[in-house]
């Protein structure tokens, strides 16, 4: 995970300032996969009044080989920084989403000469958690304040804290902790099961365990807390075949064929919701009625496939859409 949880996906420097001038200094690192193009990276900032965005294409590279798994190039680069101009006169709250696809090193903050920069008041909105897979991740969106997560948090009036994980949601129980030691948590999501195909990592022997085993931790300092539990979206290769899946050569993500004598247990996407709603219903029956169950197929179904590229990553339009369905019931799930 060391590679993914570098990328802050969700992170943002928060604060208040009466400059109309504010920006960040900062050396980017981007990995790029050849044959594709370097991405832009791009900074938003959110104020009462607007959501603005900027863009650099400066910073290190870490080009991976293709022909050799786990080789790479380091090609460096040179700082840069990034500045939003014209914004309101007087105290305001800014929030900088720093990128979603990238490691970044912070270096100045930027504001007019003699302009006041301090703290702002705690946060009156719920704090969201959210954990997931690189589908919680989007690093195919266009800007970091456009992640799905990102956008449900703003349309349900939020806080979000993004554990979304690139490659990863495999039910880790560092992870469980880390949840359940946060304070002042209003409601957590748990958005899984698509790696867990993706790698063939967990049969239903485990996975079920596992997944009761991740709501335990979290509900032995939360026992009230608003959970809900969210199965993976449409993935048209693993819907009903069990994984590991691999990009084929016009990069689809399709299932590997093969050792079917092997496969007792093995789980399809059908078969993770199932276990997943069946988990849920268990336990709300043994009397946590805070646990909840989402069916995935909702924020991205099989009619939303045009903007599934790869057959496994939503563009940034289904991001946006994911988000946007999501919203309504991120709220209700704050509502007493």
């Amino acid at each position: 995970m060391d590679a993914t949880v570098r990328m802050p996906s969700g992170v943002r420097l928060r604060f208040a300032t009466d400059s109309r001038r504010v920006g960040v200094g900062f050396l980017a690192t981007n990995m790029v996969a050849p044959p594709r193009a370097r991405r832009p990276v791009v900074f938003n900032l959110e104020t009462a009044e607007r959501l603005e965005r900027t863009e650099s294409t400066a910073g290190n590279v870490i080009r991976m080989s293709p022909d050799a798994p786990g080789g790479f190039e380091l090609v460096r680069g040179e700082a840069d920084t990034v500045v939003f101009d014209g914004l309101a006169p007087g105290v305001k709250t800014c929030e900088v989403w720093l990128p979603h696809n990238a490691f970044v090193e912070l270096r100045t903050l930027v504001v007019e000469d003699g302009a006041s920069v301090g703290p702002v008041p705690s946060d009156a909105r719920p704090r969201w958690v959210h954990y997931g897979s690189s589908i919680s991740h989007c690093m195919e969106a266009d800007e970091p304040a456009m992640t799905w997560p990102a956008v449900a948090a703003r349309g349900a009036g939020v806080a979000l804290q993004n554990l979304g994980f690139g490659g990863q949601c495999h039910l880790d129980q560092f992870v469980a902790r880390t949840i359940r030691d946060l304070d002042d948590v209003d409601v957590v999501t748990i958005k899984t099961g698509i790696n867990i195909v993706n790698m063939d990592s967990m049969r239903e022997r485990v996975f079920t365990p596992a997944l009761h085993g991740f709501i335990d931790t979290i509900r032995e300092r939360r026992p009230d807390v608003p959970l809900m539990v969210i199965s993976p979206i449409f993935c048209p290769s693993a819907e009903t075949r069990p994984g590991p899946t691999i990009p084929n050569e016009r990069g689809k993500f399709v299932t590997v064929d093969g050792f079917e004598p092997y496969r007792g247990g093995s789980l399809s996407l059908v078969r993770i919701r199932e276990i997943i709603a069946d988990v849920v219903d268990a336990r709300c029956a043994a009397g946590d009625l805070n646990l909840h169950y989402h069916d995935g197929l909702t924020l991205f179904g099989a009619d939303d496939a045009p903007d599934l590229p790869d057959d496994l990553h939503p563009n940034p339009a289904g991001y946006r859409r994911m988000g946007e369905r999501f919203a309504p019931v991120l709220a209700g799930l704050l509502d007493p």
